[in-house]
Order: structure tokens, then C-alpha cells, then sequence
């Protein structure tokens, strides 16, 4: 038998809830391999779906503060 497993989507607790969130669904990176990525707004829109190697590097490198601060 096949389990379908759903995203859990999320935003950041530093979200403002101004409208220029994204969400994430981590939960699907052990099964899928994947970290979906989608625009806040628009939640049945496009999703990105970045490789959980990659995805764990750029959460790294915003840590480290390597594009900049906000």
C-alpha cells in the first residue's frame, strides 16, 4: 500500500504577515528528497521544489549572513 504524504506548509516566525512571505514544507525532504517552496499568496500557484542538499545550504548561508542582512 502507497502513503500519500501532504505538504505541511509553514512560513517563518519571523513573517510579519505582510503579504511578501514564502512557505515551506520541510516535511517532505526524508521522503521526497525535496523542500517545496511556494509564494504565500498565492498557495494553488507554483510551487518550487528545491532538492534538500540545496535547500539546507542556502538556510547555511543566510545564517552566516552571506547575501547580505534585510
Amino acid at each position: 500500500m502507497t502513503t500519500t504524504v501532504l505538504p505541511e506548509w509553514f512560513k517563518s516566525s519571523y513573517s510579519n504577515n505582510g503579504g511578501n512571505c514564502i512557505e515551506v514544507a520541510v516535511n517532505l525532504a526524508a521522503v521526497r528528497g525535496v523542500v517545496p517552496v511556494r509564494d504565500s499568496k498565492y498557495v494553488s500557484g507554483p510551487v518550487l521544489n528545491v532538492l534538500k542538499g540545496s535547500f539546507a545550504a542556502f538556510v547555511a548561508g543566510v545564517k552566516a549572513g552571506e547575501f547580505g542582512s534585510v
